[in-house]
């Protein structure tokens, strides 16, 4: 059975598939993205699945294709939430995990690009920073938790990141 190499886990906006394709290219491999995964698997944009099945129903959902990218060699992102499942986390205990990670400020910025993403957009009338900062605080123990790395990515060009991401990999081969 195959393994990814390594496999980046973060909040949205964060930089995780533009850091997981770079980071393939560096290393001459695949990347694959669960989100991507969901959206070929439903024919439509995550943040619709997600509205339009919930969250828990999601979050079942989104395990099967985690398991399902994790059976690929290469580099592999996962959706921002997909820490939040017990058997993700479980699953992730036997992988090189990266925690790729971005300021409050500057993941609403990136995410307010972006108006399909329900977890972080919340309720109308509710600032998407607070939602941010409330996302962030939950999941911050379990990227902390998976992860055997964390690359921050604010200010700090794509590159730059997946240099660090490279250098992390060549410490621990």
């Amino acid at each position: 059975m195959s393994q990814p190499r390594v496999v980046l886990v973060g909040p949205p906006g964060a930089g995780k598939t533009t850091i997981g394709r770079r980071l393939a290219r560096a290393l001459n491999t695949t990347h694959v993205d669960s989100d991507a995964l969901i959206e070929q698997d439903q024919g439509k944009p995550c943040g619709e699945v997600y509205s339009d099945l919930g969250e828990e129903q999601f979050r079942e959902l989104e395990a099967q294709h985690v398991a399902q990218a994790l059976q690929h060699d290469g580099v592999v992102s996962l959706g921002g939430g997909a820490v939040v499942t017990d058997s993700t986390r479980a699953l992730l205990a036997n992988h090189e995990v990266v925690w790729v990670d971005v300021s409050v400020e500057e993941g609403v910025r990136r995410t307010n690009q972006t108006p399909t993403r329900p977890v972080v957009t919340g309720a109308p009338g509710i600032d998407p920073a607070v939602c941010y900062q409330q996302l962030v605080d939950e999941r911050a123990p379990l990227y902390r938790e998976v992860s055997g790395f964390k690359a921050r990515t604010d200010h700090r060009t794509p590159q730059k990141v997946v240099a660090d991401i490279l250098r992390y990999l060549e410490t621990i081969s």
